[in-house]
């Protein structure tokens, strides 16, 4: 569930949670391939409770917040710097060409608002929170 002033805006049922960052070279290419990988990565229990199904097997949904502090760079002092992450004007498109490239594959995606304070919550079950980054193929 993504709640914003107080207010729910996006609940899903089982599925996965995804925070994208978008950073100032993404293009709609990545988001297109990004949101192919999440919709049939292999990381949900089948019957016997091995990881062979994904959101497209098990008819699962996709929660997505905008998520511009993944790209903080701690490198120097105490204050984590943003620069790395993409201006609004370029991330809000390949955000929502991301969102809308998961939904025409079939999967149902609740989304955040971008740039809202928003409250997440959310249930990990198993195992995996994983890190996939377009940079690295």
């Amino acid at each position: 569930e993504v709640e914003v002033d107080g207010e729910a805006i996006a609940v899903i049922g089982p599925g996965l949670c995804v925070f994208l960052g978008v950073g100032p070279q993404a293009g709609v290419a990545p988001a297109d391939a990004l949101a192919r990988k999440v919709a049939e990565l292999r990381i949900l229990a089948d019957g016997e409770g091995r990881t062979n199904r994904s959101l497209l097997d098990t008819g699962g949904a996709a929660l997505v917040g905008s998520q511009f502090t993944l790209y903080a760079d701690t490198r120097r002092g105490r204050r984590p710097g943003f620069t790395g992450a993409a201006a609004p004007a370029d991330a809000i498109p390949l955000y929502e060409r991301f969102c809308a490239a998961l939904e025409g594959l079939g999967v149902t995606v609740g989304r955040g608002r971008f740039g809202a304070e928003m409250a997440v919550e959310l249930v990990n079950e198993g195992p995996f929170t994983i890190w996939l980054d377009t940079d690295q193929g």
